[in-house]
């Protein structure tokens, strides 16, 4: 069973070699601590420990085999978002990380493909690059922020995005990002351990609620970290739509359809978890993810869907079959479109 890791952050070397280079404003800086941590610097902001992995590619090789995956999909850190600051200088930042990206898949088509990262904070420069980004880079689609400056998914002035992708077919991997409730999560690392779901929950929500999904039918999204809370809440979403008016403003339908569209990556740390989000939305919604290289993530992620008690199959669906079916495996087109 070959297995494709879905949700893999990278900021390698030669793409902060440029960023500092094209962009010295951002202050993009990296200090090693030791030899297998740093100290990671975007705008003014540190993020610690930066594994090596992130940025080595020797590093990310030898730890994909020992984690027995054989492709990476990459995308962007999320420390490079960067939706506050000037949209023309993140639309040059996407850019090359894009096409720094687009230039590792094709010199390692054997163990990477890529999706962009854009200018969020301005929907035609986003949707104009998400274009550049697949159609010219041939990268499978992209990662964007959970909320864009707080502002969530479903907001009027993303919908020339939307059509954007929608028209493209992209594939969307949606990433907590600015979390809510910041101020009351400091303590406990809580604005990792409830922040990133909680904010992947609201975004699920409002694309289900905003009628963003129903509109642009044709835009795969994808929730990293088991989705947040939202697959085990989706029963209170449906209740909530029949006894309420407020859900109905967006949505004339119930949200039981829309959040069934959804995928799903693994990243749960929990059998029991795991297993209830594969039974409930079945396996091709649920796909093969580590978090790499980041503390949060694991490598075991291939190891622990072997490990499940559910059939070789739905193992091999999970593993790589959907990724496959969906985006392809970076030798040619997917095997089938997506419903």
């Amino acid at each position: 069973m070959q297995a494709i890791d879905v949700h893999a952050h990278i900021l390698a070397d030669d793409t902060m070699g440029i960023l500092q280079k094209e962009l010295p404003s951002l202050g993009v800086k990296h200090t090693a601590t030791d030899a297998d941590f740093g100290v990671l610097e975007v705008a003014g902001t540190a993020y610690r420990p930066f594994p090596r992995g992130g940025f080595d590619l020797s590093r990310r090789l030898k730890d994909m085999d020992t984690a027995e995956v054989e492709k990476q999909v990459l995308s962007n850190t999320p420390q490079t978002f960067l939706y506050n600051h000037d949209p023309k200088v993140v639309a040059v930042s996407s850019r090359i990380q894009n096409d720094q990206i687009a230039k590792l898949v094709s010199e390692r088509p054997d163990r990477f493909m890529g999706m962009a990262t854009l200018p969020m904070q301005a929907a035609d420069l986003a949707a104009e690059e998400l274009t550049r980004a697949m159609r010219k880079l041939n990268l499978v689609g992209c990662q964007i922020g959970s909320n864009i400056n707080g502002k969530n998914l479903d907001d009027p002035a993303l919908e020339p995005f939307w059509k954007a992708a929608n028209d493209l077919g992209a594939f969307i991997m949606v990433h907590p990002t600015q979390v809510a409730g910041a101020d009351r999560l400091k303590p406990y690392y809580l604005a990792n351990l409830i922040g990133n779901p909680l904010d992947t929950t609201i975004a699920t929500a409002c694309l289900i609620f905003g009628g963003v999904t129903e509109r642009h039918p044709k835009i795969r999204f994808f929730m990293v970290h088991g989705g947040g809370f939202a697959p085990y809440q989706a029963g209170r979403w449906s209740h909530g739509w029949h006894v309420r008016e407020e859900p109905k403003v967006n949505l004339k339908v119930p949200p039981d359809a829309a959040i069934k569209r959804f995928y799903f990556d693994t990243i749960l740390h929990g059998q029991p978890a795991l297993e209830f989000l594969i039974a409930t939305f079945g396996a091709d919604h649920v796909m093969l993810g580590s978090d790499y290289p980041y503390d949060m993530g694991t490598l075991e992620c291939a190891r622990q869907v072997r490990a499940l008690s559910i059939s070789d199959a739905d193992k091999a669906t999970i593993l790589s079959g959907q990724v496959k079916t969906l985006i392809g495996d970076g030798q040619g087109a997917p095997q089938r479109a997506a419903s």
